[in-house]
C-alpha cells in the first residue's frame, strides 16, 4: 500500500497528537503549512498540552488568529529538518512560549508543508538546543524583537549573500557599555553622527544598508533596544568562551568570548557554510543548517 503525501501528514499528526498525549506535553508545535484541516485538528488536543501554530508567514498568521489558535511566526528560509525544528523552539524559547522545564512534541517536514518528523523533548534536557536554561530570560536585557531582528537578518544573509557572494558576520546585542570596553572600532564608523531612531536594526528602512555593511571585516555592536552602535568591530574580549567545535574560526571565537565577557548575545554567521549560531555566556546555545547550499551566481537551488 502506498502513501501520497497527504495520507502520510495525516498519519503523523496523528500520532504527534497520542505522543502529545502518552508524554503530557505541555505544547505541540506544528508547521501551520502542513496542516489541512485545523479546526478537527485543535480538536483532537487534549489539554492540558497546548496546541501553538508555527506561521511561516503573515497570511498564515492571520488565518492562525481567525481560528483561536496560538501561533508564532518565524522566518520562511528553507532549512534541514532539524534547522526548522531549532529556529522554530528558538523563537519559541525567546518569546516564552516555552519555558524551562516544558515536555514539548514538534512537527515539520519538507518546507515545514509535507510533515514527516515528530520530535519530543524536555526543555533542559536537549543540550544541543538549550545550554542556556537556567540562566536569565534570553531576551534579557535585550528586547525580544531585536534578538528576533538581528536571528531573521542573519537567516536572510545566509541564502542571499551579497553582490553574488557568500557573507559572514557577526551581531552582539547587549550591554554596549560592557562592550565598548573590549572593542575596538574601525577606523569609519557607518553609523557614527546618525540619530538613534536613524540606526535602529527595528526600522525595515536600514535593512538592506546593513545587510551592505555585513560584507565588512568585524562584528556588529547594537544595543539592547536595538540600536546599532558600531560596524566593523573588532573585538578583544578579556575572557575566553568555551572550546569550540572543529571547524569554527576567529568569528565564532570572538563570539564565545565577547559572550563571556560582557552581558550580551552573539548571532554568528559562518561565510562557508551559511550556518547560523547563537552564542550565550561563552558557549554556543544553537546552530541552525541551510537544506542545500545557497546558489549567489542566480541559478536554480537543488
Amino acid at each position: 500500500m502506498s502513501y501520497n503525501n497527504a495520507d502520510f501528514s495525516s498519519a503523523m499528526t496523528a500520532a504527534a497528537v497520542d505522543v502529545a498525549k502518552s508524554v503530557a506535553a505541555d505544547v505541540l508545535l506544528v508547521f501551520m503549512a502542513g496542516i489541512d484541516d485545523l479546526a478537527a485538528f485543535r480538536a483532537s488536543v487534549a489539554k492540558p498540552t497546548r496546541l501553538v501554530l508555527v506561521c511561516r508567514n503573515a497570511e498564515e498568521s492571520r488565518r492562525a488568529e481567525d481560528c483561536g489558535l496560538g501561533h508564532l511566526e518565524v522566518p520562511p528560509f528553507q532549512l534541514t529538518r532539524m534547522g526548522q525544528i531549532k529556529m522554530a523552539t528558538l523563537m519559541a524559547f525567546s518569546q516564552q512560549v516555552l519555558k524551562a522545564g516544558d515536555v514539548f512534541v514538534i512537527l515539520t517536514g519538507i518546507g515545514g508543508q509535507t510533515i514527516d518528523t515528530l520530535v519530543t523533548m524536555r526543555v533542559g534536557k536537549e543540550f544541543e538546543l538549550f545550554q542556556s536554561v537556567g540562566q536569565p530570560k534570553l531576551t534579557e536585557p535585550i528586547r525580544r524583537a531585536v534578538f528576533e531582528k538581528v536571528l531573521t537578518l542573519a537567516l536572510e544573509l545566509a541564502h542571499e549573500g551579497r553582490e553574488g557572494k557568500p557573507v559572514g558576520t557577526l551581531f552582539v546585542v547587549g550591554d554596549h557599555r560592557q562592550m565598548q570596553r573590549f572593542s575596538l572600532p574601525g577606523r569609519i564608523n557607518p553609523f557614527r553622527g546618525y540619530g538613534e531612531k536613524n540606526r535602529n536594526i527595528l526600522d525595515d528602512s536600514i535593512r538592506e544598508t546593513v545587510k551592505e555593511l555585513a560584507k565588512l571585516d568585524g562584528a556588529f555592536i547594537l544595543k539592547g533596544n536595538g540600536v546599532i552602535v558600531s560596524a566593523g568591530t573588532t573585538l578583544r574580549p578579556a575572557l575566553a568562551g568555551e572550546a569550540l567545535p572543529p571547524g569554527l574560526g576567529s568569528r565564532h571565537a570572538a563570539a564565545a568570548n565577547i559572550t563571556a565577557s560582557t552581558k550580551s548575545i552573539a548571532v554568528s554567521l559562518s561565510e562557508s557554510t551559511g550556518t547560523v549560531r547563537v552564542w550565550r555566556r561563552g558557549a554556543m546555545i544553537t546552530e541552525i543548517e541551510r537544506s542545500a547550499p545557497a546558489s549567489f551566481d542566480g541559478s536554480p537551488q537543488p
